[in-house]
């Protein structure tokens, strides 16, 4: 009997066979291109979990003859680096193709851990292929960022999800000499959370649950039966990663801090990446508190640098005190307004021109065309202050900000009256 996982068995051996990201495995994909071409240069893979990140780093490997080295961020350091690398400095020497390390979640690798991978990227002695779920932008340092070239993967479609249910069916069918088939396939898709891999060993536990009974139609009544028995109580690569945080973030939107305590308790000891947790609580701190506790984004920016700092187990502490402290704080979203209704404009109105009155003058002919001219300083006035337009013509007299009604903000609803009286409409 064969006992490799389904998943191990319908793994892609080839680039036409990768469900979902025909941008890079198609005809004009880039990485068909790429493999066609075999121009191969160091890249990041960044998409959700279960969408074929190390699968194609496998079929470059492959395609390319290059010898493949794999390392896990969780698990790897700086020495298990260094070897692979002293022995792809040796490959070098007689195969001529630089090998590919290949580390899955390099954004768990800490700066001086990437750091260890810059040399032997600029100098080619291997190709990186890294594969992460977070923004690059965020976790990968800046300086090998700039050497290796970032590929999305896009989360699989619910028609894609929806074919990858019945290649797996046809496949475990014609491995176990069994006829099943799905009534419905919803609940199989649903409890994937977009995850091929955990889609797949999903209907391997369930077909293997019915396989000694005498039933070949499955419902997803069954499939739940199955499934609810084998959830696990927090999936941070899985759809409850998203319902979680989503929980966490209302909770403290809605100044509930016992909610906002609870939800991050749930990530917490389900294993959630702390530095995700905060980045949330930043965002959060502009988005829903904003200029009604400005202190609120200096106190939840502290805590994303002092995490990194402290590491786990004491950073749960820090991320309790911003949680509650976001929690029990005034709310606003005007900022937030603003900007989107400002960008809103912007795009409905297109590149208004700057007024002369507020250009930039360096040069004598821009001063003959009056670049510059009639603006006022206002350091000049008293109080710092003058009445001048700084809005083209156009749109003279438009607001985007309107101060939200908590004690902060009425404050600076005052100060704009005396200083712009109705201008704005305040």
């Amino acid at each position: 009997m064969n006992n490799t996982p389904l998943a191990e068995i319908l793994r892609p051996k080839t680039l036409d066979e990768v469900l979902g990201q025909e941008h890079l495995t198609g005809k004009s994909g880039t990485i068909k291109r790429m493999m066609d071409n075999d121009t191969l240069n160091s890249l990041i893979f960044w998409g959700p979990p279960g969408t074929g990140k190390t699968t194609l780093a496998e079929i470059i490997s492959e395609k390319s003859g290059r010898k493949f080295y794999k390392l896990s961020a969780v698990s790897a350091g700086v020495k298990d680096v260094r070897d692979i690398i002293d022995e792809a400095k040796k490959q070098n020497l007689f195969s001529g193709k630089s090998p590919i390390l290949f580390i899955d979640e390099i954004h768990r690798f800490n700066k001086s851990q990437q750091d260890s991978l810059l040399h032997a990227v600029e100098k080619g002695w291997i190709v990186l292929i890294g594969a992460t779920t977070e923004n690059p932008s965020f976790e990968v340092v800046s300086a090998l960022l700039s050497r290796t070239q970032v590929y999305i993967l896009k989360a699989l479609t619910f028609e894609k999800l929806e074919e990858l249910v019945e290649i797996s069916v046809a496949k475990y069918n014609e491995i176990h000499k069994t006829k099943f088939f799905l009534d419905e396939k919803q609940a199989f898709i649903q409890y994937s959370g977009g995850d091929a891999r955990k889609l797949i060993n999903s209907i391997d536990l369930v077909l293997n649950q019915f396989k000694s009974l005498k039933k070949n139609k499955i419902s997803d009544k069954d499939v739940l039966s199955v499934l609810q028995e084998n959830m696990a109580l927090y999936d941070k690569n899985g759809e409850q990663h998203y319902d979680i945080i989503s929980a966490f973030i209302k909770s403290m939107r809605g100044s509930d801090p016992n909610g906002a305590v609870y939800w991050l308790a749930r990530m917490l000891v389900g294993g959630e990446d702390i530095k995700f947790i905060a980045r949330r609580m930043l965002i959060l701190a502009s988005e829903d508190i904003g200029l009604a506790n400005p202190n609120a984004l200096v106190i939840a920016n502290n805590c994303f640098q002092a995490i990194n700092i402290i590491g786990n187990p004491e950073a749960r502490i820090l991320l309790s005190e911003t949680a509650v402290y976001l929690a029990v704080s005034p709310k606003s979203n005007s900022t937030y307004n603003a900007i989107n209704e400002a960008m809103a404009f912007v795009k409905k109105t297109g590149n208004l021109p700057v007024p002369l009155h507020l250009r930039n003058a360096p040069t004598k002919l821009m001063k003959n065309l009056d670049y510059g001219k009639d603006y006022q300083y206002a350091h000049s006035y008293e109080g710092n202050f003058v009445d001048l337009e700084f809005l083209p013509d156009e749109i003279k007299g438009t607001s985007f900000y309107n101060p939200a009604n908590n004690s902060t903000e009425k404050k600076i609803r005052e100060q704009l009256k005396e200083k712009w009286g109705d201008k704005y409409n305040l």
